[in-house]
């Protein structure tokens, strides 16, 4: 693998060989995300944002912290910003103590919530409380089930010794619970998306888990490495790659993250660019409404030529 050539992604508005760098405008938001805290139960390989139970670089949000926007999205409801739903990662955002107060009013402010977890040992944990909320708010509450591949050898390889069996004993309950959940997995593998349904399908019928699987509720992330050397987005690629700049996630989508060193959360342009300033879009959704320019490995490998985004129907 070739390594990043240290003479790219260093101008915000230039390439490497001063090409005009690509950027996407705010069409409209369709998603927030809130990244609840960088900690989590577990240390995978390849970490986006590089979570681990000692990564506290973003701090857990509070209920506090998470109203102003909230209460945003319902002022604003039918202008810029059209959602009904707002999604949650980390980290793992079970571990955040706040996490279950941080649902309750993103229910009572009318907004379903979509949580990405590795639902190892942290379902259950918290089943009665998980139990209350469905019985409270119904089918409001979403949970997709990061399994990184359906195999144990390959899950465990990224994630750790031990850990397929509780997440797979966790995702039968969620299931037989009446829960709606959905399966992330990544293309370590390098097979087609064909061929890693069926083999996850096998699985969840093996475990008596009767989740069909689709694009709607099975989404395979791109391997990424920040130091892959991988090319830069130019306005002209637009035309070359036959994609608009409306197809990237960044289009419609913000992050919501809290640095410990900032007394405020703040919205980031990307869930994938968490600490990185320069994708800093301000304390405010109305703020975010900037150009954004693809001045990050992670917006080639994974939005432009990966063709991925981190929204999900289920």
């Amino acid at each position: 693998m070739a390594e990043l050539s240290p003479n790219k992604f260093k101008d915000k508005y230039l390439t490497a060989k001063e090409e005009k760098r690509a950027f996407v405008p705010m069409k409209k938001m369709e998603t927030l995300w809130f990244n609840t805290g960088t900690q989590c139960n577990l240390k995978c390989a390849n970490c986006y944002i590089e979570s681990s139970p000692t990564n506290d670089r973003l701090v857990y949000l509070t209920a506090d912290d998470v109203r102003p926007f909230l209460a945003e999205i319902v002022e604003n409801k039918n202008n810029r910003i059209s959602l009904d739903r707002v999604a949650f990662t980390g980290g793992e955002p079970f571990l955040n103590p706040n996490m279950f107060e941080i649902l309750e009013e993103t229910f009572k402010a009318g907004l379903k919530a979509l949580v990405l977890t590795n639902a190892y040992k942290v379902i259950s944990r918290a089943e009665n409380k998980f139990l209350e909320l469905k019985k409270k708010y119904n089918s409001n509450l979403s949970l997709r089930v990061s399994l990184d591949h359906y195999t144990k050898a390959v899950h465990e390889q990224q994630r750790g010794e031990g850990t397929f069996a509780p997440t797979l004993k966790s995702l039968k309950w969620l299931y037989d619970n009446g829960f709606n959940i959905s399966l992330a997995g990544r293309s370590i593998t390098g097979e087609d998306l064909d061929l890693a349904r069926s083999g996850y399908q096998k699985l969840l019928e093996d475990h008596d888990i009767g989740l069909k699987l689709s694009s709607e509720n099975l989404v395979i992330f791109p391997e990424m490495d920040a130091m892959e050397d991988v090319p830069e987005i130019t306005i002209d690629c637009w035309g070359i790659l036959k994609k608009t700049p409306e197809m990237q996630m960044c289009s419609t989508e913000r992050m919501i993250v809290k640095s410990k060193d900032k007394e405020k959360a703040q919205v980031q342009a990307c869930t994938l660019i968490a600490y990185d300033e320069s994708f800093n879009m301000g304390e405010t959704l109305e703020e975010s409404f900037q150009d954004v320019y693809l001045n990050h490995p992670f917006c080639s490998k994974f939005c432009v030529l990966g063709g991925a985004s981190c929204s999900s129907t289920s």
